[in-house]
């Protein structure tokens, strides 16, 4: 950055020169945040004014628990000075303390190592006398408990623990956890000071860093990275698919877009090509630095004061089942959300969500779910629960109606109340909205406070009455803005609070909507670990335009390598009237997900581009209804492992070095790929895993590797597996009018007499195996096993 000292006052010019001294993170500490400007606490670990502990040996360990303690060694910071260059670097230092007995230079506190699963490795640290509270967390379904495979023997130097799938080694001095897969190959391993030694470049290593400004503490856990490694997750990224060499705030943020480093959907959990993958169990912010400062450092910077990680082994579906065992698995939505929700910001009356109903049925478009965004109050915006009076006459016999022509009904709301709300002041007076240390409230909105049980019982109630009145699901909208300077009916402030936002709003809507209607389902934004168990989550705003498709793309990959199975967006982007030819493209990839909305500004609806557009638009939304019964099967079993239905190719083949580069392909489900097209072409390049696939529209036969692929009748490439077989339904107007019981099997370059498929049926509890056999030219069901 640029400063034009002349433009300045001299004594301001004189604070910025100072300033310029301290490295940037100094710097951009100072000035002033926008609200909700995510919090990047790396910066505190290169502050003058604060005191690091760096994790030095261990002090005692009880092999049989896997207990002990760690001496922590403090340090400081300082500029390193050589040749008119300044390198901050760091030094050891000593008490500052008085009286100096009653405080540990050194200290030595709490550490333990437990396995949880065959495949799953928790490790704890404190950083001071108070560990963890003993509450239930809310990311996780269950307490874990100890796991029997892991075999225990002393080493020279250390403690080693081993089972089929890896090892894990524990050093004494200096400390060190080394992690290995099962063939003795290093997967990750901890970086002490001795492991900066190699370059002049001075680095942090596993450390904990205490500020001078309130002593409070955060954990700088720092693992190694090896050569070729990638690394994938942390939530709806909207950056590169691999996450090496980038550093990534875990932090709730509504970016209004889908082009930033920011997220509505942080996951603090990632994975990584050597074969492991660490969740950080933690709701503070973090900055995940991985190679980003220095190549060889993964430093998770924790804004936690305890840390608590959970280390996986195993291939990218060995882990997200690891993963969601622990966080919970997306339970399956009702049939009709896999339908087509038909949308825009937004419908204002009865007679536009008729009308629209009409001309979906009246043009033969078979459609779900009319969703109602933010028109229907009194007051655009303004949510006070209430349809306007003035524009809905009849509600409830209006969402009555709908469902009786196949339609469920879907709302708008979200949880931020603006002065003018009628509800406003009810919310103030009864103290359900979060506070600030004034015991007023912090924004000029009042914000519900979910860790409030008065709260909760309040919103319940409002939600409750829309559900009785027949509406099948809530947008559970916005969630990234909990006050970080708010203090909260749980006694945390917003800190600790933030992220863990989305999840109560989650969790409330859904189980809400699940006791009321019997469907588990939401429609919402923001999220944390944890949040998969409510789906479903869309992308957000994207931008209407090549790029914003793009960036959607890459997000909802990221997210479904974030335990995430069901995922979708606003076809077309939010933000401005879609383009014709870009409305083309990305209905397709709308439509080949598991959930399908087209949403944002007007117009959506397909007559409104005429007839030829109308009849592309039918066509398109015509082939999701006929493979609902592969979309719905797929789905059910992705639900069972944790594993998206928009699937990075590095899921099904982490075998093929090749799927491990593409961020613009997916598989839907484990048979069938998809690449879009991002702009106008008559063809793009697709990368194949190994092995032949069959063009799904030209039957057109490839092997795997690159390919220049056209577009067939529907713009875009879509592959099945050699010797798939896809199940297929008729065409129906709504999800409620499929037969189930006519399934069209369509076979793939099927050569076998005698082969099988998975399949899943409303109705049914598990997914069934399949025997197909060739008969007169045609595959025809056997029999099922259950």
């Amino acid at each position: 950055m640029m400063y034009h000292f002349k433009h300045l006052p001299k004594l301001a010019s004189l604070l910025v020169l100072f300033s310029l001294v301290f490295d940037c993170d100094s710097v951009s500490a100072q000035q002033s945040k926008l609200v909700n400007d995510p919090v990047d606490i790396s910066g505190d670990f290169r502050d003058f004014s604060n005191t690091l502990f760096f994790a030095d040996s261990l002090a005692s360990f009880d092999p049989a628990t896997g207990v002990g303690k760690i001496k922590w060694k403090r340090h400081e910071a300082f500029a390193a000075h050589n040749f008119d260059n300044s390198m901050l670097s760091y030094k050891r230092s000593y008490s500052n303390e008085f009286p100096s007995i009653e405080y540990a230079q050194d200290p030595v506190l709490p550490f333990s190592v437990e396995f949880t699963s065959p495949r799953t490795v928790r490790i704890r640290a404190n950083t001071g006398a108070q560990g963890p509270s003993s509450e239930m967390s809310l990311m996780l379904v269950k307490e874990p408990v100890k796991d029997g495979s892991w075999k225990y023997k002393k080493i020279n130097g250390g403690h080693e623990y081993t089972n089929a799938h890896g090892s894990v080694t524990i050093y004494e001095n200096p400390w060190k956890i080394l992690i290995k897969d099962s063939n003795g190959k290093v997967l990750t391993q901890t970086r002490g000071q001795a492991d900066g030694k190699s370059s002049y470049t001075p680095t942090l290593p596993f450390s904990f860093v205490r500020r001078a400004a309130d002593y409070s503490r955060s954990v700088a856990a720092v693992f190694s990275i090896s050569p070729d490694e990638k690394i994938f997750g942390c939530g709806e990224s909207f950056t590169r698919l691999d996450k090496n060499g980038q550093k990534v705030v875990l932090w709730t943020h509504d970016p209004n877009g889908v082009q930033t480093q920011t997220m509505y959907k942080p996951i603090p959990f990632y994975m990584s090509s050597r074969g492991y993958g660490i969740f950080m169990h933690t709701t503070s912010p973090i900055t995940c630095d991985f190679g980003a400062t220095y190549g060889e450092s993964n430093a998770m910077q924790i804004g936690d004061e305890n840390l608590d990680l959970f280390v996986f082994l195993g291939q990218p579906k060995d882990i997200l089942d690891e993963y969601t065992n622990l966080t919970g698995k997306a339970s399956m939505p009702p049939l009709w959300s896999f339908g087509l929700w038909m949308s825009r910001i937004t419908y204002f009356s009865e007679q536009d969500g008729r009308n629209v109903a009409a001309k979906l049925r009246e043009n033969r478009i078979p459609s779900d779910v009319i969703h109602f965004d933010t028109g229907w109050f009194e007051t655009d915006w303004r949510c006070d629960y209430n349809f306007a009076p003035s524009r809905f006459k009849n509600p409830e016999g209006m969402i009555a109606d709908l469902k009786k022509q196949g339609f469920r009904t879907s709302l708008w709301q979200l949880p931020y109340f603006v002065p003018k709300n009628t509800l406003y002041p009810e919310i103030v007076d009864k103290g359900l909205a979060v506070k600030n240390a004034n015991g007023t409230i912090p924004y000029e909105d009042a914000v519900l406070d979910f860790s409030n049980p008065n709260t909760i019982k309040w919103y319940e109630d409002k939600i409750s009455g829309l559900l009785k009145l027949g509406v099948g699901a809530i947008k559970v909208d916005f969630g990234e803005a909990a006050p970080l300077s708010g203090v909260y009916a749980s006694g945390r402030t917003g800190f600790y609070e933030h992220n863990l936002y989305p999840l109560r709003y989650n969790k409330i809507v859904s189980e809400l909507t699940k006791k009321i209607t019997g469907d588990n389902i939401i429609w919402a934004r923001s999220t944390w670990a944890g949040s998969q168990r409510y789906p479903i989550h869309w992308g957000g705003d994207a931008e209407t335009t090549d790029k914003g498709m793009e960036a959607q793309l890459r997000g909802g990959l990221s997210l479904g390598l974030s335990g995430f199975t069901f995922w979708s967006h606003d076809i077309g982007g939010f933000t401005m009237k879609t383009p014709e030819d870009l409305y083309r493209r990305w209905l397709m990839m709308g439509l080949l997900s598991s959930h399908t909305r087209t949403h944002g500004q007007a117009p959506k609806e397909p007559w409104e581009y005429g007839k030829d557009f109308q009849d592309y638009f039918r066509k398109a939304v015509e082939l999701k209804y006929k493979l609902m019964p592969y979309i719905y099967t797929q789905s059910k079993i992705a639900s069972e492992k944790g594993l998206p239905m928009v699937r990075a190719l590095l899921v099904e083949f982490p075998d093929d070095p090749g799927a491990w580069m593409v961020d613009n392909e997916y598989m839907l489900g484990s048979d069938m790929l998809i690449a879009p097209f991002f702009e106008k072409a008559k063809s793009r390049q697709v990368y194949l895993p190994k092995g032949k696939w069959v063009d799904y529209q030209s039957r057109k036969v490839y092997e795997g590797g690159w390919h220049d692929i056209e577009a067939g009748e529907l713009e875009v490439v879509m592959l099945v597996r050699e010797g798939a077989v896809l199940p297929h339904a008729k065409v129906a107007q709504s999800t409620d009018q499929i037969d189930w019981k006519n399934i069209e099997l369509v076979g793939f370059n099927v050569e076998s007499p005698r082969t099988t498929m998975k399949l899943f049926m409303p109705g049914e509890s598990v997914v069934k195996d399949v025997l197909v056999i060739k008969k007169g030219g045609k595959l025809v069901l056997q029999y099922a096993n259950r």
